[in-house]
């Protein structure tokens, strides 16, 4: 049971002793608060979409995000403690998503409302930031509108000069988390007399402005999506962010530092439902026996166990190389995407195998499983869809599989470090050119556990399919056909990370050839329907076709790692 739970995180042992004390003390105090509020609480305010404010409260309180979401280079003298550390954002994430994506989605819009703050250049903006910041106000991030969604090309928030050198903005934003709220909301809009990206403009909003009218809750749920119209809003000088290309550039780059929270919350949220879904299957009795003697179960909730385990090992290692990036060393770029699209599609997969196998229970109003199933869909449809990811995904393959660099290996990043490169990424361009490590040597430091090495040979097929079988020009054009191709290379991605942060870690050997043949299975699926595509050439129907691999069996191991999965039943469950 030590060795499930070291997996995955318990609130009745969690101490996260790796991170400096203060980090510690207030992870830990955000857990406390969710267990003393308790679970029938919990489940009424997402069922009476309650507004978070005593959440709010709390964290303003404690100053949890003040501490973790202002940078170093934003806070005043004896605020040490301050600064934007990616591995402990990432570890509230996923303990936000364990309780609840209503509290998750408030710090998350909070985190894309910065965005644009952080990287601008106007430091009374900043300094009110801060300010805003440490009085437990939250943020918003007012880029999307109804008719183009996050097309920033169209936008239809419209800046025209007040002759003073400021502007009056008028213009409507929709699905703007904490737009009901917010005490700065970062919008998006262009001018009306510059034409081209020159005319860009990034602002800063209040929402108590006379001028800022609040439409509507878009969505039915305590998580406040607003639609919000500017009318005559004044815009002074002193509230502009960014103007001009830099505008677009803050609005892209923001995405990228916001959507990377989506994995973390995926994997808080699998972590409960598992929890309730063992204990309740090891203890329903059907005709005599319990559930979990029957084959098809243990083999759902063992996938459901790797595969969630598969999704913590991406994220953590993803992280580091999200700390260690610069201006030379822009991997992130592809990683990102992978957590937002790969491991938060994976946390669909866990709740749907959980779900087959408790069924009616998972629609029980006192159990967490219920939101659960519904608020794990919502991730992998923010920031950007799956397959806006993927397509983004597909532009580093040619580099990654068959044209490595040489880079100095990037360490486990734990350290209290800000990392503040997120807010001086540059033009958001030139991702053809992104280089990578050799992605083989993960591989080959594995090339021992059976599934491991099967898997590798799909990779090596991969490699053959881009240099002999790729798309054409005109399937280029064809975005159903590349979907397919991304899944694949996708793959081999997720495979990768996960075995640089199963060395890194010492991961039992029978999980990780337990996880790996989860993924043969997966790309032989994916090989499959690439197959099956209307406008595959006969040459890439025969390499699908050929990719296909049967995963290497083994019931001793199998029966290991599902003794780790029975272990988890009983061993949490939330305060009443």
């Amino acid at each position: 049971m030590a060795m499930a739970d070291a997996l995955l995180f318990n609130p009745h042992t969690y101490d996260p002793t790796h991170f400096d004390p203060e980090t510690r003390r207030l992870l830990r105090a955000t857990v406390d608060w969710f267990e003393q509020r308790g679970k029938r609480r919990l489940i009424e305010d997402y069922r009476s979409r309650a507004w978070l404010a005593d959440f709010l409260a709390f964290s303003a309180k404690e100053g949890l995000f003040a501490t973790f979401l202002t940078p170093a280079s934003a806070a005043g003298e004896g605020e040490g403690d301050k600064r934007w550390d990616t591995a402990r954002i990432a570890a509230l994430n996923e303990i936000f998503g364990f309780y609840g994506l209503d509290y998750w989605y408030a710090w998350q819009v909070t985190i894309l409302g910065l965005g644009p703050v952080w990287q601008s250049d106007n430091a009374a903006a900043r300094t009110r930031a801060a300010e805003l910041l440490d009085q437990g106000e939250v943020f918003a991030f007012g880029l999307s509108e109804k008719t183009h969604g996050a097309d920033i090309y169209s936008t239809d928030m419209l800046l025209e000069p007040d002759g003073d050198g400021g502007f009056r903005a008028t213009g409507s934003k929709y699905y703007i988390g904490n737009g009901n709220a917010a005490g700065l909301v970062s919008v998006f809009g262009r001018r009306t007399d510059v034409e081209g990206p020159d005319g860009y403009v990034f602002f800063a909003a209040d929402s108590r402005h006379e001028a800022y009218h609040l439409v509507k809750n878009v969505v039915d749920s305590s998580k406040y999506v607003s639609e919000f119209r500017l009318e005559n809003y004044p815009v002074r000088a002193e509230d502009v962010l960014h103007s001009g290309r830099a505008a677009f550039d803050a609005a892209l780059n923001t995405v990228n530092v916001g959507k990377f929270n989506l994995c973390t919350a995926s994997i808080g949220i699998c972590e409960h439902a598992m929890y309730e879904a063992v204990t309740h299957a090891q203890n329903r009795v059907l005709y005599g026996r319990p559930v979990t003697a029957f084959p098809h179960v243990r083999r759902e909730l063992t996938d459901a166990y790797v595969r969630l385990v598969g999704m913590k090992l991406f994220s953590d290692r993803a992280v580091d190389y999200f700390r260690s990036a610069g201006p030379d060393d822009r991997r992130y770029l592809l990683f990102n995407p992978m957590t937002k699209m790969k491991v938060t599609t994976e946390g669909e997969k866990v709740i749907d195998l959980m779900w087959d196998v408790i069924a009616a229970k998972g629609f029980e109003k006192d159990n967490y499983f219920a939101q659960a199933a519904i608020e794990i869909r919502g991730l992998p449809k923010l920031e950007g869809t799956v397959h806006v990811n993927l397509a983004l995904i597909l532009k580093f393959m040619r580099n990654h599989l068959l044209n490595p660099a040489d880079y100095t290996p990037v360490p486990t990043r734990l350290d209290a470090a800000d990392d503040a490169f997120l807010f001086q990424q540059g033009p958001a361009r030139g991702l053809g050119s992104v280089r990578f490590h050799d992605w083989r040597t993960a591989y080959d430091a594995f090339a021992e556990l059976p599934n491991v090495a099967r898997f590798r040979e799909q990779a090596d097929a991969l490699c053959a399919f881009v240099t002999t079988a790729a798309p054409d020009e005109e399937q280029s054009r064809d975005l159903d056909l590349l979907l397919a191709v991304g899944q694949l290379f996708a793959l081999v991605v997720h495979g990768q990370l996960i075995l640089e942060q199963a060395r890194l870690t010492d991961l039992d050997a029978d999980v990780l050839d337990e996880l790996f043949a989860v993924l043969v299975r997966d790309f032989s699926a994916h090989a499959v329907e690439l197959h099956g595509k209307d406008s595959a050439t006969p040459e890439q129907q025969g390499w699908a076709l050929g990719a296909v691999r049967r995963p290497v069996v083994d019931e001793a191991r199998s029966g290991r790692v599902w003794d780790r999965v029975e272990a988890l039943s009983g061993t949490y469950e939330m305060a009443p």
